[in-house]
């Protein structure tokens, strides 16, 4: 049977799907100003001129060089400058030193944007060999990766100026209105978790097998900012009795009152976002929360937390896309879990310890990125992220 129709139409779906990705994620940084681009707060943000080298270097590295002949590359020190946490592939720069890149500048990283675009549109007169593009595809959902990480390092670059400058005028993401009602409940049985069928999937989400669950219910809706209100008002901050022994020591070393992004200004809670300092809307979702701050939150209502075979069991049934959802499950490998061999390999199993699980997409997750199966992670204190929760019992 000739394959070759189905082939072609699968490298122009690819390369189609390729340049929106691209063109989408310059769209992000459309409205910054050149100063924008090289700040970096804090050492989990990356300045946003990074994110644009770093998804370019991915192509570079892992397509063009090995199967482009006679490929020159851009510059030879970008190898050094955006390679993020490949041991494979050589020293990097430290995370935390990448807002001392004064240079290359941004008008230099957009040039090395169209040179390596420029050749991978000539992609399309190469066969498969060495999975080209099977490598081409993780390319795309890690550049999707990254267009939201753009977003959040560009909220919290923008929202720790002390003058809360917009990023847009417009609504840049939507948000979901949450309403109290009746949780749905599950009966207990084995259900199947993770990922099915021949769509792309990330490597950790591999391993389809067999749960045994009890009997749970769990809330169609996410935690609203409304409940969280409640929680501060009643002290939640300030009440050992709903914390982790690790998180009450984070709250206390830390002075944590509330979300990240939230300021009680003038005898109300406001709260930043990307179109400036606005007061807290009690109907939509609760964000930028950690781990610790979920739990407590699941302890003061008396509740917890769902495991993340819960949540993806429950996914066909409630409402989510708005926020990922921090999950009561540590980071670890499915059963029969194997590492890809290279670099590609480092992608997720080496983070696979001292993590929590996060479920469902965000409202800065691009479109046809999420997955019902899809595993976010993160650690426990962190909440730059547009994080959340919904309860469960």
């Amino acid at each position: 049977m000739d394959t070759l129709p189905e082939q072609r139409d699968i490298q122009q779906h690819l390369l189609d799907s390729y340049r929106l990705v691209r063109k989408h994620t310059e769209s992000i940084c459309a409205p910054l100003q050149t100063e924008d681009y090289v700040v970096q707060p804090i050492g989990d943000v990356s300045p946003p001129k990074w994110h644009l080298g770093h998804t370019t270097w991915f192509f570079e590295t892992f397509i063009l060089v090995p199967n482009m002949d006679g490929y020159r590359v851009f510059d030879p020190h970008f190898d050094y400058v955006f390679n993020s946490y490949y041991e494979t592939v050589g020293a990097r720069v430290i995370r935390t030193d990448r807002g001392n890149l004064s240079r290359p500048t941004v008008a230099e990283i957009f040039q090395y944007r169209k040179y390596v675009d420029a050749h991978i549109e000539q992609l399309g007169s190469l066969d498969s060999k060495n999975g080209l593009w099977d490598i081409l595809e993780l390319g795309i959902h890690h550049e999707q990766q990254h267009q939201e990480l753009l977003l959040m390092d560009i909220k919290y670059i923008l929202g720790h100026n002390p003058l809360f400058p917009m990023y847009s005028n417009e609504m840049v993401l939507d948000e979901l209105e949450v309403v109290r009602e009746v949780p749905v409940a599950f009966s207990e049985g084995a259900y199947w978790i993770g990922h099915k069928g021949k769509g792309f999937c990330f490597d950790n989400e591999k391993g389809r097998h067999l749960v045994y669950l009890d009997t749970f219910e769990i809330a169609q809706h996410p935690v609203g900012n409304g409940e969280y209100l409640e929680f501060i008002q009643d002290g939640g901050y300030t009440d050992f009795r709903f914390w982790h022994a690790a998180g009450w020591d984070w709250v206390n070393k830390n002075h944590i009152k509330a979300p990240l992004y939230w300021h009680f200004m003038d005898g109300q809670w406001m709260e930043y976002g990307l179109q400036g300092i606005h007061e807290v809307d009690p109907k939509k979702a609760v964000c930028h929360i950690s781990y610790y701050e979920a739990a407590a939150f699941a302890a003061w209502s008396g509740k917890r937390l769902p495991t993340e075979t819960e949540w993806e069991v429950a996914s066909e049934q409630i409402k989510w896309g708005h926020r990922w959802e921090w999950t009561e499950s540590a980071y670890l490998p499915y059963p029969k879990f194997k590492k890809a061999k290279g670099a590609i390999g480092e992608y997720n199993g080496k983070f696979m310890v001292d993590q929590m699980v996060l479920r469902g997409a965000s409202v800065a997750t691009p479109k046809g990125h999420s997955r019902k199966t899809y595993r976010n992670f993160f650690q426990t204190d962190r909440r730059w992220q547009f994080s959340g929760l919904r309860l469960a019992k």
